[in-house]
């Protein structure tokens, strides 16, 4: 596979690697469908051509792009707190759209099947109404006023209550929730997912996350957020098609769908072809 000719997509910032990551060789990996070499200094680039990625280093990530994004990264307020604490989750790769893994990460009405005793239970099944939209002046995509019932709604509960969440989608392939916090209910805990799109059918997931939680060891935070994406990995790879659909007659959505629609839609205005089953109408 090549390089994508897809504009939108090339203009865009990727989280490629950790900054923490060890070791003095070059690394290398997969982006947009083009092998790149991330060199120890924290310089991108491409294995094809030589050319050298525009880079830049925020949450402890390096982000690369081919093109020219039209803005800077967006800001993670909670990032800024010093109080919290933060916990990157590793990287993992799954056989499926970047673009799916988002739409997965909104979707609330699997978590009492795919994530039972955790983040959802029996009977708790149905999805309260919520609003969604596309922010114009940010360019974003936010779903809010969503409560959900969850078994255990934190590391550090271990008795189930309804939560107030917060999705918010500031780019193609980065997903966040906002959920209030238990030990601090006047904050919020802040959970960050980027993807890391290799091909069209191929990612990896970083999550992050800032949270107000004093009591937890650190493997029990990593442990929590790890083994619901595992899961979750289970539910991504098995769906089809491997990219994400975007016209509604293809995927008949329901009410608890609200933000998956929103989100399609934005990705739809925006033109975007990489990960998307309109990418591989155009390649065939």
């Amino acid at each position: 596979m090549t390089r994508t000719d897809d504009p939108v997509a090339l203009n865009e910032w990727y989280a490629v690697a950790s900054l923490d990551e060890p070791g003095a060789a070059p690394q290398t990996t997969r982006l947009l469908g083009e092998d790149i070499e991330i060199g120890p200094g924290g310089g991108v680039r491409s294995l094809a051509t030589g050319e050298a990625l525009r880079t830049c280093e925020k949450w402890g990530l390096l982000f690369a792009s081919f093109g020219r994004p039209p803005r800077a990264l967006f800001d993670i307020a909670e990032a800024r707190e010093t109080d919290r604490r933060f916990v990157p989750c590793g990287w993992i790769t799954l056989r499926a759209s970047g673009l799916r893994v988002v739409e997965n990460f909104l979707d609330m009405a699997h978590f009492p099947f795919i994530h039972t005793g955790i983040l959802g239970t029996e009977p708790h099944t149905e999805v309260p109404q919520y609003a969604s939209e596309i922010r114009r002046d940010v360019d974003e995509v936010w779903a809010t006023n969503c409560t959900f019932f969850q078994s255990q709604i934190a590391a550090t509960e271990t008795g189930g209550d309804f939560v107030h969440l917060t999705y918010r989608v500031p780019a193609p392939f980065v997903v966040m929730l906002y959920r209030v916090c238990p030990s601090a209910p006047d904050r919020l805990d802040a959970i960050a997912l980027f993807l890391q799109p290799m091909e069209e059918t191929l990612c990896r997931a970083i999550p992050l996350m800032w949270l107000v939680d004093t009591s937890s060891t650190h493997a029990e935070l990593l442990r929590f957020e790890q083994v619901i994406f595992m899961q979750d990995r289970i539910v991504v790879e098995n769906q089809r098609p491997l990219r994400l659909p975007l016209e509604p007659r293809h995927e008949i959505p329901t009410r608890a769908d609200g933000s998956s629609v929103a989100y399609r839609r934005w990705l739809k205005e925006k033109g975007l072809r990489f990960g998307t089953t309109a990418g591989a109408e155009a390649a065939a």
